[in-house]
């Protein structure tokens, strides 16, 4: 089973194409999930409230199973699509490119939409840095008190990064580890006693 996937670093923003007087405005976000995704979209909105049209594509997803093309107005199939393609030329998923357009008074054509939405995403995916991140998971722990060196020397083994602790006399702890580690803490915390977990995906 594959537990790792590609991404990109970092933001990318700002990258402009122009065509025939209109202006095409790249920017890919890394979005692991739906809040982020809108959370991005707003974004550009805000900073682009008279665009004519604000298009966009993402995948999220190991497989890039959880996908949208959206044409924001444009012809359909002219803008969303040949974003989506250029995620996929790159294999790349939890990646969201959006691009804004200026319309500068002459019109292209589907077929001049198609190659310019394409040109400015693939700029757009060019500017980025491609990484390869290694699927996590999420998982809750209930342990007592007294237990809490155990679990902690635990989960440093497997380098997981404790996300919420709350600790009283019944601790309950959320940590994210790689999901390929998953069996080895589960067979680890199977053994303990008074221990109860489960992930959370």
């Amino acid at each position: 089973m594959l537990f790792e996937f590609k991404t990109i670093e970092k933001p990318v923003e700002n990258i402009l194409l122009k065509e025939k007087g209109s202006k095409f405005i790249g920017f890919a976000y890394p979005v692991n999930n739906e809040r982020e995704l809108k959370e991005a979209l707003e974004k550009i909105k805000s900073e682009h409230p008279k665009a004519t049209h604000h298009c966009y594509a993402f995948r999220i997803g190991l497989n890039g199973e959880n996908y949208r093309a959206n044409d924001d107005g444009e012809p359909s199939g002219s803008a969303g699509l040949p974003i989506y393609n250029q995620l996929l030329a790159h294999e790349i998923t939890n990646v969201l490119v959006i691009v804004v357009r200026y319309y500068g008074g002459t019109k292209l054509g589907v077929s001049g939409l198609v190659k310019t939405y394409k040109e400015s995403a693939k700029l757009t995916l060019e500017e980025a840095h491609i990484i390869t991140k290694e699927l996590e998971s999420e998982i809750e722990i209930h342990f007592n008190f007294n237990q809490q060196n155990t679990i902690f020397t635990l989960l440093s083994k497997v380098d997981a990064r404790v996300l919420n602790f709350d600790a009283n006399e019944n601790c309950i702890l959320t940590a994210s580890l790689k999901t390929s580690l998953k069996e080895n803490i589960s067979d680890k915390l199977s053994e303990m006693q008074n221990i109860s977990f489960e992930f959370k995906d």
